[in-house]
């Protein structure tokens, strides 16, 4: 017996996430080796109770979020991590024969999420650079576009696009065509002149740019998945539209609101990857692999076809990474201790580097 289920979703496949096991020093999946700051752990005891529905309307936190970046509560919308937020905006804006386009390649749900509504995703390359194309995007824009999505640092590469090539982006597009600016690891960010932006300004001056955030990664919460967009009020209601009720739990909210307080520890933690970060590249560039200029809590390694022996052999090492075939491998950036380990490895490693 065949059920009735979408036959499409055969071809279609599963977000597979970065693996570990037991001893080994998980670098696969951005997560930071600390706990929640120690604020942010008193709230989640004092939030512990499970018996009642969480605030659907995350009210406090999402009031919190606005006074922060000087928004109003219309322009903010918080949902379980940014991914569902991701996933959300192709739901309200895209379905079969409508396209969303993004660099490529980039953060995974993207094509994923656009397949699961019947869209058709559609992949950029990115520039020599490993930067998003945003020229070769635009003119990949067609009247069947519905949306368009900037990872900025790009997940996997780090890399970030220019502040005049961005602006300029802004200016060509169809002022009704949603742009997504998703800014998962924007607390890591530590740019140039020539690179800086502020992407607040940039919302007020363009109405259809939509801004995602996280506390999953440099707040140390990916375990309690909370995230938010900052966007036009029509944007904010449709997202609401299609909220899953009750999916951003009371400790997500009660930790979210205790980190929007902690802005002097989360500065020394992002500091402190920083730091490490270009500790990490500067070695890798004298062991001679190509590593691109990041700005996430990751590096990028350029390893084109030997990628996957490059994972494979990390893991005989107890390094588990995340690779993708025929492209390179991501290293997320914790400490120093799990830095070394890393390092030594790659360093011994005897396979090709550029």
């Amino acid at each position: 017996m065949s059920l009735r289920i979408r036959p499409d979703l055969d071809d279609l496949p599963v977000y597979v996430p970065g693996k570990t096991f037991p001893g080994a020093v998980k670098l696969a999946s951005n997560e930071v080796t600390e706990g929640p700051l120690p604020s942010v752990a008193d709230a989640i005891a004092r939030a512990a109770g499970i018996n009642r529905y969480p605030d659907n309307g995350m009210v406090e936190l999402t009031a919190a979020l606005a006074k922060k970046y000087g928004v109003t509560e219309d322009e903010v919308q918080v949902g379980c991590g940014s991914v569902i937020l991701c996933q959300n905006l192709i739901l309200i804006t895209s379905g079969p024969g409508d396209e969303v386009l993004f660099g490529w390649r980039s953060f995974e749900t993207y094509p994923l999420a656009t397949r699961v509504v019947g869209a058709t995703p559609v992949q950029v390359p990115l520039t020599g650079d490993l930067t998003y194309d945003l020229q070769a995007m635009a003119a990949a824009i067609t009247d069947r576009t519905r949306l368009v999505f900037i990872c900025n640092p790009n997940n996997p590469t780090g890399t970030v696009v220019e502040a005049a090539d961005l602006r300029a982006f802004l200016e060509n597009v169809p002022s009704d065509l949603l742009v997504v600016l998703d800014e998962a690891y924007f607390e890591y960010l530590r740019l140039p002149e020539n690179q800086a932006y502020d992407a607040l300004e940039l919302r007020r001056e363009f109405p259809n740019l939509v801004i995602l955030r996280t506390f999953s990664k440099a707040y140390g919460l990916a375990g309690l998945r909370v995230g938010y967009a900052i966007a036009d009020p029509e944007v904010i209601t449709a997202l609401g539209q299609v909220h899953v009720p009750f999916s951003v739990n009371s400790v997500a909210q009660a930790a979210a609101l205790a980190s929007l307080e902690a802005s002097d520890e989360l500065l020394a933690r992002t500091d402190a990857v920083v730091a490490e970060r270009a500790r990490v590249t500067e070695r890798l560039r004298a062991a001679g692999y190509r590593v691109p200029d990041s700005q996430a809590n990751f590096v990028w390694l350029d390893l084109g076809a030997a990628a996957m022996d490059f994972a494979r052999a990390g893991v005989e090492a107890g390094v588990v990474i995340r690779p993708f075939d025929g492209d390179g491998v991501r290293v997320t950036v914790t400490n120093a201790e799990e830095g070394d380990v890393f390092l030594r490895f790659a360093e011994n490693w005897d396979g090709p580097r550029a």
